[in-house]
């Protein structure tokens, strides 16, 4: 027997391979098949199924492609409705892989049709559980995405309670647990950023499966706090129930070499949003105007997806050499198909075509120390609620980059902004966002608040407007 967990930092995302006897199986894919395919001709293995624990919300899985490419057979749980062809197990059904078995547990909660997938080895012993968005370690899934008609999250957190307790929190405490995100997803709230676990160590310390625990409170503790979902959560759902188009046709439209002329045409009279996937060092350095910034080697496709509300916009891109294909296979996980193409020579073509070049002006922390001390600064603080709400410069204003186009007419033109991150990342996105939009007068704080907080800028934590004395 083989387990493989095949983990995504930028998703924070867990996909499983497992094999027993030449026989595969899958859990959760990517939109990518190739990884998937290549694992199992490597090990002489047929991929037999493509389990799925649920209607997957923050990416795009590959499962149809996957199928057709495989001859294997895609696995949802009890309840799911697509519009292709699969399996809709019973709760108990039994799929046998090889020696080994795969056991389906119907655990509704996060989803209706949320399935935990529970590994039996070859003698008989219950050996783990992939358990999808259903429990993660430290946290459980969050009870909001499927709402329908009278059901509430409240309707839906008392469901995965019971899914809990009934299915999961009775196998033994040494049966594994993996789930299918970690830390940095937006499928829960607290998540470890551990990727896997004992179940009898999630027992003694996930705060979701405290044997003392009523619903009332169950119910009351995992839905206190959530933020609202990202806008292309519902659309990625959408896409998992639908014959999603496969990857292969995806890059053939996307990776795609523009000349200069063809770029700028595009950008400028055809509506395609230019995204500059460099390094934020880079970007203030020089970028095309109106470029919106998100950089590849952060959390990429997330923001993408939070901030880019058309899964269908046209979208034009730069990259660094020999880094295309991956920009459009990561825009593609979360759902945004329609890229139409990169700059050829990158920014350095742009230059040397003599072309306008935008700049974003960017200071250490140190200088912003100093600028604090001699004057009056408007401070924006672009991280998210809770991160302000632990600590941030004394005065700063919060402006959550997940909402930023939303309040839009927060921010006042004739001002001045010096805004700031945790490391810098963030604090790029929201002042290229904010250029594309007028707003030009903007003082990107490099380093972000782990710098800030080194000097002797003052600092505040947040005090609750009704216990504040």
């Amino acid at each position: 027997m083989n387990i493989e967990q095949i983990y995504t930092g930028c998703l924070a995302q867990g996909a499983y391979y497992i094999e027993s006897e030449g026989e595969a199986a899958i859990i959760d894919p990517l939109r990518e098949s190739a990884p998937y395919l290549k694992k199992a001709n490597k090990e002489g293995a047929k991929i037999k199924y493509i389990f799925e624990t649920h209607f997957h919300a923050d990416f795009v899985s590959g499962h149809v492609d996957l199928a057709k490419k495989s001859g294997g057979k895609i696995i949802y749980g009890p309840g799911a409705k697509a519009d292709f062809d699969f399996h809709e197990a019973k709760d108990g059904e039994v799929f046998e892989l090889g020696k080994i078995k795969i056991k389906v547990l119907h655990t509704p909660g996060h989803t209706l049709e949320s399935a935990t997938y529970l590994l039996i080895d070859e003698n008989g012993k219950e050996h783990a559980i992939f358990s999808g968005d259903t429990l993660f370690i430290g946290d459980v899934g969050r009870p909001d995405l499927a709402q329908k008609g009278s059901m509430t999250q409240d309707d839906l957190a008392g469901m995965l309670y019971e899914s809990l307790r009934s299915k999961i929190m009775t196998l033994p405490d040494d049966v594994i647990v993996y789930p299918a995100h970690g830390a940095g997803s937006a499928c829960g709230k607290n998540m470890s950023k551990e990727t896997f676990d004992l179940l009898g160590n999630q027992k003694k310390t996930n705060y979701a499966l405290r044997g003392d625990m009523s619903k009332e409170e169950f119910i009351r503790e995992v839905t206190d706090g959530l933020l609202p979902p990202p806008q292309y959560f519902a659309q990625n759902v959408a896409m998992n129930k639908s014959e999603a188009v496969g990857l292969d046709s995806v890059l053939k439209k996307g990776n795609v070499p523009l000349d200069v002329e063809t770029f700028e045409a595009m950008a400028n009279h055809e509506g395609a949003l230019v995204l500059d996937t460099r390094n934020q060092k880079d970007f203030v350095k020089g970028h095309v105007p109106n470029a919106i910034f998100i950089g590849i080697d952060g959390s990429f496709a997330p923001w993408v997806g939070a901030l880019i509300p058309d899964l269908q916009q046209p979208i034009i891109f730069l990259a660094d050499k020999g880094r295309e294909e991956e920009v459009v296979t990561r825009l593609s996980r979360v759902g945004y198909d329609n890229t139409l193409g990169y700059l050829e020579g990158g920014f350095e073509a742009w230059k040397d075509a003599e072309k306008e070049v935008a700049t974003l002006e960017s200071i250490t922390a140190e200088a912003f120390a100093k600028a604090h001390k001699n004057g009056n600064l408007h401070v924006m603080d672009v991280r998210k609620p809770g991160e302000f709400e632990a600590e941030h410069v004394e005065g700063a204003e919060s402006n959550p980059l997940d909402y930023i186009s939303e309040n839009m007419d927060k921010v006042d033109a004739d001002k001045q902004y010096h805004v700031y991150c945790a490391g810098g990342y963030r604090s790029v996105i929201a002042s290229s966002i904010l250029k594309s939009r007028g707003f030009h007068n903007l003082v990107d704080i490099a380093g972000g608040f782990k710098e800030i907080s080194e000097t002797d800028i003052p600092t505040t934590n947040y005090v609750c407007p009704t216990t504040q004395k």
